[in-house]
């Protein structure tokens, strides 16, 4: 569950981790009279949840009240990640002397926390790690001993602000344990000219599940597991369906929670990019028209993968489901599927006759298939 920069910032700043001064507004006005308080240059940044805000304009700079309203207006009621802008944090500009990256995350591979440490702050970590994984230091955290004063050290390095910074690191820590957060990160931290360390970003993502372990913090910071996510998450909610929004071409429908994953998994392996999870096994096949919509109406899908392997559940009855949505939505993009298990020769012959496609011999090369057409596709 993804919290909003002002939530996120509000937990650092209680965690002891210094922010810069910040008024979150909804109006005009507001953001005139946010920008008048704090009386320097300001930035203007829209609340939702969804990266990469400065690059689709989602972040404007304003040097007077003034200009302060005339950029809320410009962002207020705007679309951003599929979500509507209803919200600004109206934030002080810093002095940005060096920008750094840091996150505390749970990590698949050694099954624990792992603390990210990056002197190339305020770009995608991605593209980072990407280009040299060496500008990336990595620190795996026995969760039983915690992360130490010496193990952020090391992690820092040397530098004239290398306790500043291991405190910070120590104080995120403590905050992703007691919240039971996946994520903790601030992109850029940065070191202003004057030597202070501020976080300039902040993303928090909480367990869910574990949010009945914090009523306080649901009730303080006004935390709905309704209310978060894309706009596609909350509709999928709305539908009873396990949507997760991804940043991908290639869209995906399978039944089970690990089929899909497995999916998703095979995608990734074979140099694409996933475009949701959405498992519609269980009675979920009865929902296929509403979740076959969800997939397509993400703009960035451009081809489409349908993975079913059946046991007890039936893989003709789920393609049955899937057919009828397809028929009736009439999506205009490719479709591979890989049907295995009970029902599979009724399942085959029924995408042959009403589709006259042939579903691919294993899920590899429905992936494959899937992965090239999404380079390939233009919707």
């Amino acid at each position: 569950m993804k919290l909003l920069e002002h939530q996120g910032k509000q937990l650092l700043d209680q965690a002891g981790v210094r922010v810069p001064r910040g008024t979150v507004v909804t109006t005009v006005d507001g953001a005139r009279r946010a920008a008048a308080a704090i009386g320097a240059r300001v930035a203007l940044k829209s609340q939702v949840p969804s990266g990469k805000r400065g690059k689709s304009g989602g972040i404007r700079f304003a040097d007077t009240p003034e200009e302060a309203g005339a950029a809320a207006e410009a962002l207020l009621g705007t679309q951003l990640g599929g979500v509507t802008v209803d919200t600004l944090l109206v934030e002080e500009c810093a002095d940005i002397g060096t920008e750094l990256y840091v996150s505390v995350l749970n990590d698949p591979a050694t099954k624990g926390p792992l603390v990210l440490f990056s002197a190339s702050g305020g770009m995608d970590i991605e593209e980072v790690g990407a280009r040299d994984p060496g500008l990336i230091r990595r620190q795996a955290v026995d969760i039983r001993a915690g992360l130490t004063e010496q193990l952020a050290a090391a992690l820092v390095g040397d530098s004239d602000v290398a306790e500043a910074l291991t405190d910070t690191l120590l104080r995120m820590y403590r905050l992703y344990r007691d919240l039971d957060a996946e994520l903790v990160e601030i992109n850029p931290l940065v070191v202003t000219t004057a030597g202070e360390v501020i976080a300039l970003d902040a993303k928090v993502s909480l367990d869910p599940g574990a949010l009945g372990r914090h009523a306080e913090l649901v009730s303080g910071l006004a935390v709905s597991p309704d209310a978060a996510g894309t706009e596609l998450e909350r509709r999928g909610r709305e539908l009873g369906l396990q949507y997760m929004e991804l940043d991908g071409a290639v869209g995906v429908l399978a039944n089970g929670a690990g089929l899909t994953m497995t999916t998703l998994d095979a995608v990734n392996h074979y140099d694409g990019k996933p475009a949701n999870f959405l498992e519609i096994g269980g009675d979920a096949y009865t929902k296929a028209t509403p979740a076959l919509r969800l997939v397509l109406d993400n703009p960035r899908v451009r081809s489409l993968v349908v993975n079913f392997c059946g046991a007890f559940a039936r893989t003709d009855v789920m393609t049955e489901g899937v057919l009828a949505a397809i028929e009736e939505l009439k999506p205009q993009l490719p479709i591979f599927f890989s049907i295995h298990g009970t029902g599979e020769e009724k399942a085959v012959r029924l995408v042959r006759e009403r589709l006259g496609i042939e579903p691919c011999e294993t899920m590899d090369e429905a992936v494959r298939a899937a992965v090239a057409a999404g380079r390939e596709g233009v919707r």
